[in-house]
Parts: structure tokens; C-alpha cells; sequence
């Protein structure tokens, strides 16, 4: 299996599982609000909700190194190929600075796991990842991206690298590249083209004028 094939039913598994991507708990909704600040989706938020995400996308977890520590991981882990941009075109170092904040039990196993990195690119060569030469950095995820052949001694960084990978997928696949990427087109608003024709064939069935002109002008409002 393709390495990008492989991060999509990493993905898809992740957001059916509701592993990665759990909401805040909704039972206490009393009451929808279509207004939002710039970046906020006003979709079915509440005013605690927005006030909530509002905060979020405000404030910062990662400093700049750990960042571009991040995008240069991330871009590794979904590179840019001949279908679709790389994660950091995709936006996903944004996302996990957002679930970083909106899940905090992340916080720390990502930033420890990224200084764990440096630590190790030190020892070895004296920089930091992002200072490494690209073959070098290679070398390492090689090390930690494959938990059945990584040494004892990576475990830390293989624990990391899990996670950091199933946020990537996540993130990638479920935004707006990620997912013309999967090919998925979703429901289409105001449109339903019917069961298809083939279809009805087999069974010997078939709409009534009145379904088609209704239909139709559904379709076309």
C-alpha cells in the first residue's frame, strides 16, 4: 500500500472512531448564534462555544521553533506529490496548534516528543532537526516511524511520531485539499439526482412524471 494511501484509512479510521477529533460536549446548548468573528465558523455555534474557539484561535502553545519543527515533520510525513499540495499547504500545522489547545492532554506529548528530536539531532549532529541536512532528518523519522523495527532506545520518539502522523492525516484529510485528495464530494445542497438509471433497470422501475418535475425544480432552485 502507497504511503498516502496508508495515511487515509489512518485518517478515515481516526475521524469515524471520533479518536482525534472528539467535540466538546454539546448537551448544554440552549442557544444558537450566526454571528462570529473572522476565522470562527458561525455554523450551529453557541455563544459559549464561540467565545470558547475565539480564545483558542487567539492564544499561541508552540513557539516558533517548535513550529517549524512541525511543518518540516509534517511535510515529510505527507510530502507534495502529483495529486495534491503538501500538509503545510494543506494548513495542518494550524490544526494541531488548534487541537494542541482545544485537546490539551496533546500538549505535552507533542512538545516533549519535540524536544526529544532536538535532543537527539544534537547528540548526533550537533543541531537541531531543522538545522539537520534533509538526508539526516530522513534518517531519523526512518528510525521512529515504524514502531515493529525502531530500537529500544527510540521508544520516546516512536510514541511521538504516532502521533504527530494520525494529527497530520487528520488534519490534511479533513481539509479542503485533503479531502479533493480522497475524492470525497460530500452531500450536494439542493441537488439529488435520483436513484441511477441502471439501477431502476434491474428492478423495472421508474419515477412518475410528477417526481421528475418536482425534482427538477428542486434542482434548480
Amino acid at each position: 500500500m502507497k504511503r498516502r494511501d496508508s495515511l487515509k484509512a489512518i485518517a478515515l479510521t481516526a475521524i469515524s472512531s471520533g479518536v482525534l477529533l472528539q467535540s466538546c460536549d454539546t448537551d448544554k446548548k440552549t442557544e444558537a448564534t450566526t454571528t462570529s468573528s473572522p476565522g470562527v465558523s458561525s455554523i450551529d455555534r453557541h455563544p459559549f462555544e464561540q467565545v470558547r474557539d475565539e480564545k483558542l484561535m487567539a492564544d499561541r502553545f508552540f513557539d516558533e521553533h517548535e513550529m517549524n519543527t512541525i511543518k518540516v515533520l509534517i511535510d515529510i510525513i505527507i510530502p507534495k506529490d502529483d495529486v495534491s499540495g503538501s500538509a503545510t499547504e494543506a494548513g495542518v500545522h494550524d490544526f494541531i496548534e488548534f487541537i494542541v489547545k482545544d485537546m490539551p492532554r496533546h500538549q505535552l506529548p507533542l512538545r516533549g516528543g519535540l524536544k526529544w528530536v532536538d535532543v537527539h539531532c544534537l547528540k548526533q549532529h550537533n543541531k537541531t532537526f531543522i538545522t539537520c541536512s534533509e538526508q539526516e532528518q530522513l534518517a531519523l523519522v526512518e528510525a521512529i516511524a515504524y514502531p515493529s523495527t525502531a530500537k529500544p532506545e527510540m521508544k520516546q520518539g516512536v510514541t511521538f511520531f504516532n502521533l504527530l502522523r494520525d494529527l497530520t492525516a487528520t488534519g490534511f484529510f479533513t481539509s479542503k485539499m485533503g479531502l479533493k485528495d480522497l475524492g470525497y464530494a460530500g452531500n450536494t445542497p439542493n441537488r439529488w439526482d435520483g436513484v441511477p438509471q441502471e439501477v431502476l433497470d434491474q428492478y423495472g422501475v421508474s419515477y412518475d412524471e410528477r417526481t421528475l418535475r418536482e425534482s427538477v425544480q428542486w434542482d434548480e432552485e
